[in-house]
């Protein structure tokens, strides 16, 4: 790589937030691989894009916005060409696994059964925390849409992991806590 402040705001990104940026794409693809295919993506996205010197500070968020964009815009291609069906494959017996790697590989399993838009707005929502209307924007959906998409996905993951104990549902004026009891806190 050169000298220029491009350059060595990259090296400096894939060297300090590589392996962040690799587990968030993880989230949304579902195999390393991919993950990695879709960072190097995004990473190229921004950096072509870039011109003159490069805000470091807001240097990771462009990457994991474009890491979004290169995983939806991806969906919508193969969605174009070929049926999505979903294979998992299960372990036969889970001796020897401790409780955080199978309950690691259940998340990983139930996530993948989520359809792409269900799974990008639950990843921003439960492991990047953001708010429903900062993933609206990020979607580029309306606030309603991405509510319905974490609906939907917080029932199919509860019919697959069982209940949840307890999950936040925003909504414009207050912050309700639903349990798995029934009632409000």
């Amino acid at each position: 790589m050169g000298d220029r402040p491009r350059d060595t705001a990259l090296v400096e990104l894939v060297r300090t937030r590589g392996d962040q940026l690799v587990r968030y794409a993880f989230l949304l693809t579902g195999d390393v691989a991919a993950a990695q295919d879709v960072v190097q993506d995004a990473l190229v996205k921004v950096f072509v894009r870039l011109r003159g010197r490069p805000q470091p500070e807001f240097l990771e968020a462009y990457v994991r916005r474009a890491i979004l964009t290169v995983y939806i815009d991806g969906y919508r291609r193969r969605r174009q060409w070929a049926q999505i069906e979903h294979v998992l494959a299960e372990p036969e017996s889970r001796q020897g696994l401790d409780a955080d790697t199978a309950a690691r590989l259940d998340l990983h399993a139930a996530l993948g059964t989520l359809a792409p838009q269900e799974r990008v707005a639950v990843v921003l929502r439960y492991f990047a925390d953001l708010t429903v209307p900062e993933i609206a924007e990020d979607m580029g959906l309306a606030q309603g849409t991405v509510k319905r998409y974490l609906s939907n996905a917080v029932g199919k993951l509860e019919q697959r992991l069982g209940p949840m104990p307890s999950v936040r549902t925003e909504t414009s004026e207050t912050l309700t806590v639903t349990t798995t009891g029934g009632g409000r806190s």
